[in-house]
């Protein structure tokens, strides 16, 4: 009976080192490999040097190409090629960390290859190390509040169209928009239209190079860094 290895997705969070949990440290020390993914564009992983100050010496390091693309059957190829890596590895009874930004079940390509590597090997022992997310880390650098007492906090996609951004955020008290990086004439449109420009701040590249905080929604780029995302908090 094979006995396979264990896959953990492990969180580094936004992009500070020291926001990576005890957790995931004592992880990164044991596993065999270390699988870190990147768009096929760059030649480097940002979890991966996020992650890089606590790795143990000499660990294995497997990178994981993905494309930035929408051709489905292109995703679909990717998808099972780093499934087929991955579950190699498992089959041969070693453990591997899959590194991502945040948290691996935040928007995170985990979720993908998790899926995929079901339908390959459905018995595979998995453990998920959740990670800092962005948008609290956004909050604690701002000293914005995310929610409290009986608000509900929104979480949205900012590649959402204009129609359900405005259903989302009109019934939201507290609100973070996440991948702001595609659509910011729609949502600066839609939080204009809902009176929420001045209840709204823009952060950009917490914890990278270039890192910004824009308090005035106004004077936020149309185009900003893929690593961008907007913190909503209406008057009570």
């Amino acid at each position: 009976m094979t006995r396979f290895g264990t896959l953990y997705g492990i969180g580094v969070g936004p992009g500070d080192p020291d926001l990576i949990t005890l957790k995931a440290v004592k992880t990164l020390q044991k596993v065999d490999v270390v699988l870190a993914a990147a768009s096929t564009k760059n030649e480097a992983s940002l979890a991966l040097s996020i992650a890089s100050p606590h790795l143990r010496e000499g660990a294995a390091v497997v990178r994981l190409d993905f494309p930035m693309t929408r051709d489905q059957a292109v995703l679909d190829k990717a998808w099972r090629a780093n499934a087929d890596t991955v579950s190699g590895i498992l089959r041969q009874g070693k453990s591997a960390a899959f590194l991502t930004l945040g948290d691996p079940l935040t928007y995170s390509t985990f979720g993908y290859l998790l899926r995929t590597l079901n339908g390959l090997l459905a018995e595979i022992p998995v453990q998920v190390i959740p990670g800092i997310t962005s948008y609290q880390a956004a909050a604690a650098h701002t000293g914005r509040v995310l929610v409290e007492s009986g608000e509900s906090l929104a979480v949205v996609s900012g590649v959402a169209d204009e129609e359900e951004l405005t259903r989302v955020l009109s019934g939201a008290q507290c609100a973070v928009i996440l991948k702001a990086y595609k659509n910011m004439p729609v949502i600066k449109k839609v939080l204009a239209n809902l009176g929420l420009t001045d209840a709204s701040v823009f952060v950009t590249r917490l914890g990278h190079e270039g890192q910004e905080v824009i308090q005035s929604l106004d004077q936020a780029p149309d185009k900003p860094s893929y690593f961008s995302l907007i913190l909503v908090r209406k008057e009570r």
